[in-house]
């Protein structure tokens, strides 16, 4: 079984560096970012930085408007609505406000009106478009999303299974001081800690059934072919020979 190399080297101010000293990825590994309909993260401006494509999932577009100038400010709240201009909006447009559509549209963002499909979340959406610009394997892309954690918990529910249904893209959901990701089951998986902005706390946590058989090396308290079926704390490193886990993982910023 192959071993699947993860990082949070997105949280650092410049992470191709970051990775080419641990020596993590090749090629070097691309970003888009998702915005979601929740309380943006003060980390959302490192992120954008960061990231090749922006996506606005529906009223994420009215989360960008809104609430990014007040994260600058000393600066002028239209100037920094130009400068982060996302590059598409996508969704049911059920959420997101004439005046905002029209302000990013005018700038050049593409609005794609997704409401013919009611079957499947705005960050569902989102995440096909992406997938159909290029191959994610090829181009090792990895989907930073953030507002996908907090408020309605069905909500969270419908975004954890995206990553359940994307098994095969990095998908990594973000709020302030947390973040998700799957660890699918077709690999081992080696996840390097940034200790000065994560842990000492995370957790694995099965979906839809219990994981049978997990391993881990490099923790407090490490498990031997333990079988989990509700989420425990353990600490930085993990290496799971195991079904599909979700990994759970503070940091501060």
């Amino acid at each position: 079984m192959d071993v699947m190399i993860h990082s949070s080297n997105f949280l650092l101010p410049n992470p191709a560096a970051a990775d080419n000293i641990n020596g993590l990825t090749s090629p070097p590994r691309k970003y888009a970012l998702i915005i979601l309909n929740q309380r943006l993260p003060r980390i959302t401006p490192l992120l954008w930085s960061h990231a090749q494509l922006r996506v606005c999932a529906d009223g994420g577009a009215n989360r960008l408007f809104d609430e990014l100038p007040k994260l600058f400010p000393q600066d002028d709240a239209v100037a920094v609505r130009q400068k982060y201009k996302p590059d598409v909006i996508k969704g049911d447009m059920d959420s997101v406000r004439n005046e905002v559509v029209d302000f990013y549209s005018n700038l050049g963002t593409a609005i794609i009106d997704a409401s013919y499909d009611q079957d499947t979340t705005d960050l569902h959406k989102c995440v096909i478009y992406i997938h159909g610009l290029s191959d994610p394997q090829k181009s090792n892309l990895c989907i930073l999303v953030v507002g996908a954690l907090g408020g309605r918990f069905d909500h969270e529910i419908g975004n954890i299974n995206v990553l359940y249904h994307f098994s095969s893209m990095r998908i990594i959901l973000l709020n302030d001081d947390c973040l998700i990701q799957l660890l699918p089951g077709t690999h081992h998986h080696e996840i390097h800690i940034n200790p000065s902005i994560e842990g000492p706390h995370c957790g694995l946590a099965p979906f839809g059934m219990p994981s049978q058989s997990t391993t881990t090396t490099g923790l407090q308290w490490d498990l031997q072919e333990t079988c989990i079926s509700s989420t425990e704390d353990i600490l930085p490193q993990v290496h799971l020979p195991s079904s599909q886990l979700y990994f759970v993982l503070r940091y501060w910023m």
